[in-house]
């Protein structure tokens, strides 16, 4: 099981705009940079994350992304679900009735998404900073 590139680029785009003072905007431009993207490839990932409602666009000179939900609320599985969709990733390929291999796959994929949905990108976020606010104390 793996996960697109698009999800990574989005988790790493989401914390970056979570680090983002009030409601400061980042363009589309300095999002690829960081992540040594191009801003079109971006533009589709930030466009899924836009559709889910976790960010929104502002135009302008100034304009850019923000999150656009409250950031105690947004989780990984948010993110994966905006990027990845939320279709199952086991699909048993013999039908029938209580298909036990099935049965242990769903249960599987249900804990793994209880354990994304509990772990939210702010905390990320929040470490992230500290551990640059440390590294800055060292220089």
């Amino acid at each position: 099981m793996k996960y697109s590139n698009a999800t990574n680029y989005a988790l790493h785009t989401m914390v970056h705009l979570m680090l983002q003072p009030g409601d400061s905007s980042v363009g589309v431009q300095e999002l690829a940079e960081m992540q040594n993207l191009s801003p079109t490839y971006l533009s589709k990932i930030l466009t899924k994350l836009a559709k889910a409602g976790l960010i929104e666009s502002t135009p302008g000179a100034k304009g850019g992304y923000r999150i656009s939900r409250r950031k105690y609320e947004i989780s990984f599985l948010d993110v994966i679900h905006a990027t990845e969709g939320d279709t199952s990733l086991f699909d048993c390929s013999i039908h029938h009735e209580g298909c036990l291999i099935e049965n242990v796959m769903r249960e599987a994929e249900e804990n793994m998404k209880t354990e994304l949905k509990s772990k939210l990108l702010i905390d990320i976020a929040k470490e992230a900073k500290s551990k640059q606010i440390e590294q800055n104390n060292v220089k």
